[in-house]
C-alpha cells in the first residue's frame, strides 16, 4: 500500500475524531469534498425519480417497485466485475470518469424532461444507467481511502467520509423532495446532475499517485483486453477470501437480510407517506431527510464507542435500534404535527443506528483484507449485501398492491430484524475494542 503524505503523520488506536493531520493532507479533503457532492447528488436523486413517479406519473405500486429494482439492478449484474477491474486501475480515475457519465445522464434527462419526454420508460432508462455508474463510483470509493491513509486513521476517515453522507442524507431528500413538489422534475433532476459535476471537479484535483496491485508487467500486455478467465479468476480470489473469512462471512449475511427488506420497506414507504398520511413532497422530502442528523451522530459515536464498548456490542446494538424504530411506523395515521414529529424520530434513530453499523462495519472490512484484495473484497460484500435490493424492491410493491400499503409496511419492517439476530450469532458480536489484522 503507498505510505499516506508526509504530512499525514500516524496516529495512536484511540477514539478521538479524526486527527488534523489527516484534514490537512489536500488530497483527503478533495476526496471529502468529492464524495459528499456525489452522496448529495445520489440522495437527492433517490428521491425526485420515485417521487416523480407517484406524484407526476401517478405510478401504481407496482410499477414503483420494478422502479426501484431497476436502478438497484446493477448492483446485482455488475458489482463482482466491477471489484475485479476497479482493483487494478487507479481509483481516482474511476470514480472521476463515473461522476463525468452520471452528469451527462442525469443533465440530458433534465432536457427531455423540459420537452415533456420524461416519462416512465425514460425513467426506467434512467434509473438503471445512473445506477451502473453509482456500482463503479462507491466501489473505487470505497478503495480509495485505504490508498490514502494510514490503516490507524481508516475508523476516522471512515468515519469522516460517513459523516459527509450524513450531511447528503439532510440536504438531499428535502432537497429532492421540495424541488418535485414546488418547481419541476426536470429541475430537480438538473440538481443531480450539478452535484455530480462538482464531485468531478473536486476528485480529479487528487494528485497522489495510487499503486495498481497485479497490473500486468510486460508492456506489450497493458494494451491488450484482459482474458475473461482471469477476469473470473480474480473474482473467484474475492469469493474465496470472503467466505473463508468469518467476520466477513457474516457481514455479507447480515447485510444481504437488512438490504433485502429495506429495500422493500422503502418502497412501501415511499405510497404510505403521501398516499396514506397525505404529506406533500416537501414533507416526505424532511420525513426522508430526518435520516441525516441520526447518521451524523452515528459518525461521530462511531470514532468512539467501539474503542469504548467493542465493535461486536455496537454493532448488534445500533442494528438493533435502528432497524426496529421502523416497526412504530404502521401505528400512524394522518399528516398532523404528532405523526410529521414522529416520523422525524424515527429518521433520527435509523440514521442514527445504520451509521453506526456501516462506519464500524467498514472498518473491520478494510482492517482485515490485504491491499490488493480491498476492491474485490468491497465488491463481493456490496453484490450479496445489496444484490438482493431488486428483488426486496418487487416484494414490497407486490405485498403494497395486494395487502395493502399499511399492512405491507410492518411486515417489511419486521423483516428488518432478521439483519441483528444474524448479528448477534455471528462472529462479529464477539469482536473486543480492537480489529484482526489483515491474513
Amino acid at each position: 500500500m503507498p505510505s499516506a503524505s508526509s504530512d499525514v503523520s500516524d496516529v495512536s488506536d484511540s477514539g478521538d475524531p479524526v486527527p488534523s493531520s489527516l484534514w490537512r493532507d489536500r488530497d483527503f479533503r478533495r476526496l471529502w469534498l468529492g464524495q459528499t457532492a456525489s452522496q448529495l447528488g445520489e440522495h437527492t436523486g433517490l428521491v425526485v425519480i420515485p417521487l416523480f413517479a407517484v406524484l407526476a406519473l401517478d405510478a401504481s405500486a407496482s410499477q414503483l417497485g420494478a422502479l426501484r429494482a431497476m436502478g438497484q439492478a446493477p448492483i446485482l449484474l455488475l458489482s463482482l466485475f466491477v471489484g475485479a477491474w476497479v482493483d487494478r486501475w487507479r481509483t481516482r480515475t474511476v470514480m472521476v470518469l463515473t461522476d463525468a457519465g452520471r452528469t451527462f445522464a442525469l443533465g440530458a434527462a433534465a432536457v427531455a424532461g423540459l420537452f415533456g419526454l420524461l416519462g416512465l420508460p425514460a425513467l426506467f432508462v434512467l434509473a438503471f444507467t445512473v445506477g451502473t455508474l453509482s456500482v463503479f463510483f462507491d466501489v473505487a470509493y470505497q478503495t480509495s481511502l485505504v490508498r490514502l491513509a494510514h490503516r490507524d486513521q481508516l475508523i476516522r476517515g471512515n468515519s469522516a467520509l460517513e459523516g459527509s453522507r450524513s450531511a447528503a442524507q439532510i440536504g438531499g431528500p428535502a432537497l429532492g423532495g421540495a424541488l418535485v413538489s414546488l418547481l419541476s422534475a426536470p429541475i430537480a433532476v438538473a440538481s443531480s446532475a450539478l452535484f455530480f459535476a462538482l464531485s468531478f471537479l473536486s476528485i480529479r484535483r487528487i494528485r497522489r499517485t495510487e499503486s495498481t496491485p497485479e497490473r500486468p508487467e510486460h508492456p506489450e500486455h497493458q494494451e491488450r483486453p484482459e482474458r475473461p478467465s482471469r477476469v473470473w479468476r480474480r473474482i473467484h480470489e474475492g469469493l474465496r477470501f470472503v467466505v473463508g473469512d468469518p467476520a466477513l462471512r457474516a457481514v455479507c449475511l447480515a447485510s444481504a437480510a437488512f438490504q433485502f427488506f429495506f429495500a422493500a420497506v422503502m418502497t412501501v414507504y415511499l405510497l404510505f407517506l403521501p398516499r396514506e398520511l397525505h404529506l406533500s413532497g416537501t414533507t416526505v422530502g424532511l420525513a426522508l431527510a430526518a435520516t441525516g442528523p441520526g447518521a451524523l451522530l452515528g459518525s461521530v459515536l462511531a470514532a468512539r464507542l467501539p474503542h469504548r464498548f467493542g465493535y461486536g456490542p455496537v454493532l448488534v446494538t445500533a442494528a438493533a435500534l435502528g432497524d426496529g424504530v421502523f416497526l412504530c411506523v404502521p401505528a400512524l395515521h394522518g399528516s398532523s404535527a404528532v405523526t410529521v414529529a414522529a416520523l422525524l424520530a424515527v429518521g433520527f434513530v435509523f440514521g442514527a443506528g445504520g451509521q453506526l453499523v456501516n462506519v464500524a462495519v467498514m472498518a473491520v472490512r478494510q482492517t482485515v483484507t490485504p491491499d490488493g484484495l480491498q476492491g474485490r473484497v468491497a465488491a463481493t460484500i456490496t453484490f450479496v449485501g445489496m444484490g438482493l435490493s431488486p428483488l426486496g424492491s418487487l416484494l414490497g410493491g407486490f405485498l403494497a398492491e395486494e395487502w395493502g400499503v399499511r399492512t405491507g409496511l410492518l411486515v417489511t419492517a419486521a423483516g428488518m430484524m432478521l439483519s441483528p439476530v444474524v448479528m448477534a450469532l455471528s462472529p462479529l458480536a464477539r469482536l473486543g475494542r480492537t480489529l484482526p489484522a489483515a491474513r
